[in-house]
């Protein structure tokens, strides 16, 4: 016996080749600038040394004793991403001392 399939109706790419931004589109994404970039022009007081039970915002300046000078790129609730000239790092931020 057979059984006759219908086939899967497609209703085209809509949006997907258009120029204009559609409904659901995502914004475009800012340009990610260097390390250099990014403390280019800081004087040194503004850079804080970092400490694991401090927390920090987006775009914080930080010290860390191996790394060195670094932007927050990103913050989660127990960690922060660190650019640093050497690149990224996750670190730990905001946790009470035991």
């Amino acid at each position: 016996m057979s059984i006759k399939r219908t086939k899967q109706r497609s209703f085209g790419s809509r949006g997907k080749d258009s120029e204009e931004p559609g409904f659901g589109s995502p914004k475009p994404a800012e340009p990610v600038k260097t390390w250099a970039e990014l403390i280019e022009g800081r004087p040194e007081e503004s850079f804080v040394p970092y400490a694991m039970a401090s927390t920090f915002p987006k775009g914080a300046l930080i010290v860390h004793a191996k790394f060195g000078k670094g932007v927050v790129i990103g913050v989660e609730p127990s960690r922060i991403e660190v650019l640093f000239e050497e690149g990224a790092k996750k670190l730990g931020h905001g946790q009470p001392q035991s």
